[in-house]
């Protein structure tokens, strides 16, 4: 064998052991994320709703008088313009905010309660569906793993 296929083979073969179960796991998980974000994306927009929206909707529908300091704790998605991401359900007709001391309370409409009745249902059937390439109990070890690995990076 000459040097430059050893030298290419030693290359290979610690290519190979840098991916860790870590590492692996990381980048599956992401394209895991993506390939669902984007089931959820195009779901939401057949409802005219981004992701940030149907987050704001699903949060006050479970929680109505939520204030906005507490809605922003509570987002999954990023919480760097969650004014303007009220102000636009708000003139919409979804939400209505409400002074309460110092802190705006959210309550959904009829019109909000409506929708947050017809897509949640339907966004949990889409994530259901997705996830059922995993048996209930694959998918309670994953939750576990999932958990561990949230509350370790806290």
């Amino acid at each position: 064998m000459n040097t430059v296929q050893s030298s290419e083979q030693a290359s290979t073969a610690k290519r190979q052991r840098a991916r860790t179960p870590a590492l692996l796991a990381w980048l599956r998980l992401a394209r895991v994320f993506q390939k669902v974000d984007r089931a959820s994306t195009d779901h939401m927009r057949e409802w005219g709703l981004s992701v940030a929206q149907f987050d704001v909707l699903a949060q006050v529908g479970r929680r109505e008088g939520l204030s906005q300091q507490e809605l922003a704790r509570a987002l999954l998605v990023t919480k760097g313009n969650i004014t303007q991401l009220l102000d636009r359900l708000q003139r919409d007709g979804l939400i209505v905010r409400c002074q309460e001391g110092r802190a705006n309370r959210i309550f959904l409409t009829e019109r909000g309660r409506c929708l947050f009745d017809r897509v949640v249902p339907r966004q949990e059937e889409l994530i259901e569906r997705l996830f059922g390439a995993l048996s209930v109990e694959e998918q309670s070890r994953l939750l576990d793993a999932l958990r561990t690995l949230d509350h370790s990076l806290e």
